[in-house]
Parts: structure tokens; C-alpha cells; sequence
């Protein structure tokens, strides 16, 4: 950790963007890029980040700064390989992967799982088809050509934050939602749990893959607030 360098944080307009500053230096990224933002607020979640810093500089408490590091410096360059990505999820969704046994867990996710792959349905073109086999289901092209055209119509900050929610939950629909404020970053991490949760009930939960979760769950909260209004 590095020792605190700087007294006052701002926030300055440079032509249409924003830029934090330190002391007057403006904020780069790892890779000395200056750290532009196309909107006030998040310029706004980097600064409170950087002013709530005590004598050490702690890199873990900054989600939103790492987070625009990665949408300013590699992002632009990534984006097709990104909208890819994004592509691949939506194709092996977990929300398509039921359990056949116990019945009370398949009952389970298709009430908690089905109206979010309805809702893509219905606002997005994005119909999924759900299977209780190991096998992989094929789903419909022009889905995944909606899915993949979705990811392509959001800016860089987006992008970045719908594809880190996506490996986070280990489906592209829920961080979809989430991205659409249809869901609450909780509602969504725990769906992306309801196996593990039900398991916890029949067995008892782990310690330390609770703590994992309590953290990684605190961490996508603040990070949500990046989400545009």
C-alpha cells in the first residue's frame, strides 16, 4: 500500500468531461492515462473514493476507481472481444440450467428464475430456451444477435460494468437486469446463489465461502452506483 501524496480531491469540467483531481494533478490510470469521465457522477464515486482514504492509499476500497481504470485505459480497445464475451454467457446461461432432482430446488428456480429470461424476452428479443439436461441447450440466433447488439449499444463505462457484473454472477441476463434497474444488486447476487443457498439450508453454510460472498456482494453494491439513472 502506498502512502497517502495528496490533501484535497476535486472535481474539475474539462470541455464535455470530468476529471478528478489531486492537489490539482489530475488522476490517471496504472497505465498514465489521464482518467476521463463522460459523467459527473462518476467522476463524483472516484472522488469520494479517493478523499475517504486515510494515511494509506488501500486499493480494495476503491471499486469504482478500478472499475473506470479499466473503462478509460482498455476498454475502447477491447470492445468487440467484450460484446464476444457477452455473447458466449448469454449462450450457456445459468438461468437455463435447471436441476431435475430434488424437486423442491427445480421448483425453486423456475419460480425464481423464469421471469427474469421473460422479462429479457419481452424487452429485449432475447428468448431462452431452459433445459434440465447436462447437455448444452442451443439457443435461438437471433437471441444471441440481440444479446450481443445490446452489450454493443452501451458506452465504454457500461460495458465494462455489465460484463463484470456477468462473470460475478455467472449470467449475463441477471447482470442484464441489474444494468436495466429491473433488479437490485442483491436480488441478483442471490439468485446467481440459489443452488448454493439451498444446499446451505439442507447442510449448513461454509464460513469462509459466506465471508467471499458478503465481500464480493459489498463490493457490486458499490459498484451498481455507477449504474446511469
Amino acid at each position: 500500500m502506498a502512502k497517502r501524496f495528496y490533501m484535497d480531491v476535486a472535481i474539475e469540467a474539462r470541455g464535455d468531461d470530468f476529471v478528478v483531481t489531486l492537489d490539482g494533478r489530475v488522476l490517471k490510470t496504472p497505465g498514465k492515462m489521464a482518467l476521463t469521465f463522460k459523467h459527473k457522477n462518476h467522476a463524483k464515486l472516484v472522488a469520494e473514493e479517493w478523499q475517504a482514504q486515510g494515511a494509506e492509499i488501500v486499493p480494495n476500497t476503491m471499486p469504482c476507481t478500478r472499475m473506470m481504470n479499466v473503462a478509460c485505459e482498455q476498454t475502447p480497445s477491447r470492445r468487440s472481444e467484450l460484446v464476444k464475451e457477452f455473447r458466449t454467457y448469454t449462450s450457456t446461461d445459468l438461468l437455463c440450467y435447471r436441476s431435475h432432482n430434488p424437486k423442491d430446488l427445480a421448483a425453486r428456480q423456475e419460480q425464481s428464475w423464469q421471469p427474469i429470461l421473460d422479462y429479457v424476452a419481452k424487452n429485449h428479443g432475447i428468448a431462452l430456451a431452459s433445459t434440465t439436461s447436462i447437455k448444452a441447450v442451443a439457443q435461438p440466433e437471433k437471441s444471441l444477435r440481440s444479446t450481443a447488439q445490446y452489450a454493443d449499444g452501451l458506452d465504454d463505462a457500461d460495458l465494462t460494468l455489465l460484463l463484470h457484473f456477468t462473470a460475478s454472477f455467472g449470467s449475463a441476463m441477471l447482470a442484464l437486469a441489474v444494468m436495466e434497474r429491473h433488479l437490485p444488486v442483491d436480488t441478483a447476487f442471490a439468485l446467481s446463489r440459489l443452488d448454493e443457498g439451498f444446499q446451505n439450508e439442507r447442510w449448513g453454510a461454509d464460513d469462509e465461502a459466506v465471508e467471499n460472498n458478503r465481500l464480493l456482494l459489498n463490493e457490486l453494491c458499490q459498484m451498481a452506483q455507477l449504474i446511469k439513472e
